[in-house]
């Protein structure tokens, strides 16, 4: 899955669920059941992501939505084999965006 975010400190609970297109309730939800998602809050208790939050927004959907997971295999999945599966997931996605723009370039031949 390919995300549609810009390059900055924290985003908005509103566009992050936008670029994974679902709802803001889903993201608040997984906040709950994930120990690994802790977004920040302002005083009002507006939750701010920052790109590490992304990142394992990322890796959750790709394990629940992708991949089948239920909550709880995938809440395991996480605590069992978190750095191998997170490193795997990343060199995954690097390859996707790799094989992207080499599409992009062999279009424009």
């Amino acid at each position: 899955m390919h995300i549609n975010l810009p390059n900055k400190r924290y985003y908005g609970i509103g566009e992050v669920a936008k670029a994974f297109d679902v709802n803001t309730s889903l993201i608040r939800f997984w906040e709950k059941e994930f120990d690994i998602l802790k977004p920040k809050k302002n005083a009002k208790g507006n939750r701010k992501f920052t790109p590490e939050d992304i990142k394992n927004l990322k890796f959750i959907y790709h394990l629940v939505k992708e991949r089948g997971f239920t909550l709880e295999g995938a809440k395991i999945h996480l605590k069992e084999e978190k750095k191998e599966a997170l490193s795997n997931f990343e060199i995954i996605n690097k390859l996707e965006d790799i094989k992207e723009q080499l599409l992009k370039i062999k279009e424009h031949l």
